[in-house]
């Protein structure tokens, strides 16, 4: 699948949650491997700040994230909306610390990217892909973040709280295209108890009944109530009976659960790659969620790339009667076995290195060890099939070396290893040229990897 953006710019207005002043936000389209990014307009220079797990600061009734002294906090609807939609670049600009609250849902997100639409580009999705049970877990508080593998992303989420209202409810998205329709209408909430050291803390300025739903659940004095009316500057409300004191009726039974759902959404979008796999989070919230999203964080920077997923009883795209009938090399000299995937800027093949290899009698008879050469070479061949299918009659042409850089030996290959290639394009084919990215895994870890230029030249 490509990486999408918008297809034009849109813009919300409205009050800010913590501080209560009018903002305004424009949702413009990036380009390709952009990410998230948010720009305070109102600050001098207008800094630009990464909507990565690595600079959340914050995360008190709210997710922020910092440069320096400049912050953005509230971002986790806007977030969670752009997630759903499958944007993976857009540029938000904002003139104020936070994004407004609006009716503390991602409703009129959603609603505004399906007015503006979305636009496929040229670039392949960079998914992080679960591959087996990843957990994070707070004792203290009884919270925890598990991913399990799946083939599509979906969320499992479960509250619970010490109130007679507000107990145990569960709340689930199996597809993101129902996020618009089941979850982004939940609203945020707060219960009636908490509001005086929200508004102590200098929080929830701008709160009000028409953007967060308030939970009245412990007795209290009518003159405390009104007290609490007259901090957040808000009429007074008669209260008789523990419940919601909202005038809006619940988007749902379960409405809070599935706020905290589109919560965890929003913080998973911090990762910065779409994800692949199934969350469970028990009693969620912007800590335990943005922790997650750091620990995934982490396993991206330590390797730039995933080993890509493969399965031996899946029938190969090319078996390797069809990989000799498009290279010229034969044995002892043909080093890809098979090719598993392949999209219009990469490829994915496999060698499977036995102790019958003719090289493995000198190199070295006690302990052998693949050349480092011919691992290059092997990604050579992967990388020329490649080239091959931009061409119309591959089997007429060939592809010749030109140009090796940045060859890195990580760990060595034996016999009994699988080695997976992963060969994508750097730059565009000219001239009959290409520039080529390779790396060989086995297992999750990168033994080799290079940069190489080859040639395609039609046979004589």
């Amino acid at each position: 699948m490509k990486q999408t953006t918008l297809k034009g710019d849109f813009t919300v207005k409205g009050k800010g949650l913590h501080t209560g002043i009018e903002i305004e936000a424009t949702f413009s389209p990036a380009p390709e491997n952009h990410g998230y990014k948010f720009q305070r307009i109102d600050v001098e220079g207008e800094p630009i700040i990464d909507a990565l797990a690595e600079n959340v600061t914050y995360t008190t009734r709210g997710t922020v994230i910092s440069k320096g002294d400049v912050k953005i906090s509230t971002i986790e609807h806007a977030l969670a909306a752009l997630y759903a939609a499958g944007i993976d670049n857009c540029l938000i600009k904002l003139n104020a610390p936070e994004l407004p609250i609006l009716d503390g849902s991602a409703k009129e997100y959603c609603e505004k990217i399906a007015e503006v639409g979305t636009e496929e580009q040229k670039v392949e999705k960079d998914y992080y892909i679960v591959k087996q049970k990843i957990e994070v877990r707070d004792d203290t508080t009884g919270s925890s973040i598990v991913v399990l593998p799946d083939d599509e992303f979906s969320i499992d989420t479960m509250v619970a709280f010490d109130s007679p209202i507000l107990t145990n409810q569960f709340a689930t998205l199996e597809n993101l295209n129902e996020f618009p329709s089941e979850i982004a209408s939940s609203r945020t909430f707060v219960f009636v108890r908490e509001i005086e050291p929200l508004v102590k803390g200098n929080l929830i300025k701008g709160g009000d009944l028409e953007n967060a739903i308030v939970i009245y659940d412990s007795p209290l004095p009518q003159e405390e109530l009104d007290r609490i009316a007259d901090l957040m500057n808000v009429p007074r409300k008669n209260v008789t009976e523990f419940g919601y004191v909202n005038d809006k009726p619940l988007f749902a039974d379960n409405e809070p659960a599935r706020h905290k759902l589109m919560d965890v959404l929003g913080d998973i979008a911090l990762i910065g790659r779409p994800l692949k796999g199934k969350i469970i989070a028990t009693r969620p919230g912007h800590s335990i969620n943005t922790t997650f999203s750091k620990k995934i964080r982490k396993e991206i920077k330590r390797q730039e790339l995933q080993a890509p997923v493969y399965n031996p009883s899946i029938e190969p795209l090319m078996d390797n009667n069809r990989i000799r009938e498009l290279l010229p090399h034969r044995y002892p000299f043909l080093l890809v076995d098979k090719i598993i995937e392949k999209g219009d800027n990469y490829i994915v093949g496999v060698k499977n290195v036995t102790t019958n290899e003719p090289f493995f009698q000198g190199h070295f008879p006690q302990e052998p060890v693949m050349p480092g050469v011919l691992l290059v070479e092997a990604m050579a061949q992967t990388g020329g099939l490649l080239v091959l299918g931009t061409v119309d009659e591959p089997e007429r042409y060939s592809t010749y070396f030109m140009k090796i850089d940045n060859v890195k030996f990580r760990q060595k290959v034996v016999p009994g290893d699988t080695l997976i290639f992963h060969i994508s394009f750097m730059t565009e084919l000219r001239r009959g040229c290409a520039v080529m990215k390779g790396y060989a895994f086995v297992g999750e870890k990168i033994v080799t990897e290079c940069e190489f230029m080859a040639q395609i030249i039609k046979n004589k």
